[in-house]
Order: structure tokens, then C-alpha cells, then sequence
């Protein structure tokens, strides 16, 4: 039998392990790499391509959600399954956006685990149940307002990954060597973001991401 290649992104080196060990005891399944940042993840993952990616959402540098992003447009056949601590509708619809192939709670058994992860591999769409029910009831209130495009944020995932950094401390200088941009660029997204968001000052930028659950208090 042919196992399915599996890789693990998580910033907790502890959950890694104990994902790696459940899912080594299934007959059908192999971990071949893991990752504990969001940067990291999409390097490895387009070095090693996985069947399936089990990415966290909260982790250093790029959150997964923009990892999920970037391994997409790098190769679609890579399917990524967010496991999360977050039971957040915006989350979801930003990975549904991105391409992802489901979206699994950490507080999920193992069969729920190894369920999503097959489905994924055949290139199904997995929710977690009480993910499912924030997914049905936007979309039965959508059809109650004529509204026909889920309501997410407004920022571009370009913005996310830089409202992000800018949370976490970093400067214009460091963010625009991080990603690889220019100063000015990275200005000019933080002007941009601020004005979508009406934010004046990195204060206010610290407790939205907080708020959002982009980073942890």
C-alpha cells in the first residue's frame, strides 16, 4: 500500500510530536517533515510535496492562513488541512478562500483526525461539526439578505501577513526584509491597512490582531 505523505506545521514542538505519533500508527499514512513556523512550512512543504498538510493558524513570521496561501498558488495539488485551537468563522472563511481542504478543532478525536486527512487526500472538504454550523448559518443569513460573498475582512493577505508583523513588534525595516519588499512598499501597506481598518496607531493595530486571534495576548 502506498502511504500518503503527511506534513505538520505547529509552533508547539509538543503537538507536533504527539500528531506525528498518532498518525505513525495508522497503515495508510507516513509524516515526512514538519515545521514550527509559517515561513519554514512553505519552504519545506514545496521542497518535500506532501499529500496532506496539517497547518496551525497562529505561528511566528506567517500565519497559516498565508502559508495555506502561498502553497496553494505554488502547487494546487498539495492539499492543507488547518488544525486549530480557533473556532473562528472569519478563519474559516479565509482558508475556504485560499483553497484550503478543511478546517479540524485540536480539541477533535483522533478518529475525526484521520477522517479529515483522508478526505483531503482525496480531494474532499472536511469541517469540523460546530465549524460546519457557522458555515451553514452565514450562508442560510447571506441568502436572507441577498447577500451572495461571505463577509471577511477587508485587508488583502498581503496586509494580514504585514498588520500581523507589525503586532508582533517588528519595524517597517525588518517587515520589508522579511518579506522580501521594499520600505516603501511596506509603507504602503501599512497606510492602506490602517485606513481599511480606521487604525491610527500600532496600538490599535496590537489589540485588533489580538481580537482577531492573529496573535496571542
Amino acid at each position: 500500500m502506498k502511504k500518503m505523505k503527511i506534513f505538520i506545521a505547529d509552533d508547539h514542538l509538543l503537538v507536533r510530536e504527539g500528531i506525528k505519533a498518532l498518525l505513525q500508527t495508522q497503515p495508510d499514512m507516513e509524516v515526512v517533515g514538519e515545521a514550527g513556523d509559517g515561513r519554514e512550512a512553505v519552504e519545506k512543504v514545496l521542497q518535500l510535496r506532501p499529500d496532506v498538510v496539517l497547518m496551525d493558524i497562529t505561528m511566528p513570521l506567517m500565519d497559516g492562513i498565508i502559508a495555506t496561501h502561498q502553497i496553494k498558488q505554488a502547487d494546487s495539488s498539495i492539499q492543507v488541512l488547518v488544525l486549530t485551537g480557533h473556532d473562528n468563522e472569519e478563519y474559516l472563511f479565509h482558508l475556504l478562500q485560499v483553497g484550503g481542504s478543511g478546517y479540524v478543532l485540536k480539541q477533535a478525536n483522533m478518529d475525526d483526525l484521520v477522517t479529515a486527512i483522508r478526505a483531503a487526500h482525496r480531494g474532499e472538504v472536511f469541517l469540523y461539526p460546530s465549524v460546519a454550523k457557522v458555515l451553514i448559518a452565514d450562508y442560510l443569513q447571506r441568502v436572507q439578505e441577498g447577500v451572495s460573498t461571505p463577509s471577511t475582512d477587508a485587508l488583502t493577505l498581503r496586509e494580514q501577513e504585514i498588520l500581523k508583523l507589525i503586532a508582533e513588534g517588528y519595524t517597517n525595516k525588518e517587515i520589508a526584509q522579511l518579506i522580501h519588499r521594499s520600505i516603501k512598499t511596506v509603507q504602503s501597506h501599512r497606510a492602506h491597512l490602517m485606513e481599511k481598518l480606521n487604525l491610527h496607531d500600532r496600538t490599535e493595530i496590537v489589540r485588533y490582531a489580538i481580537r482577531k486571534g492573529l496573535i496571542e495576548p
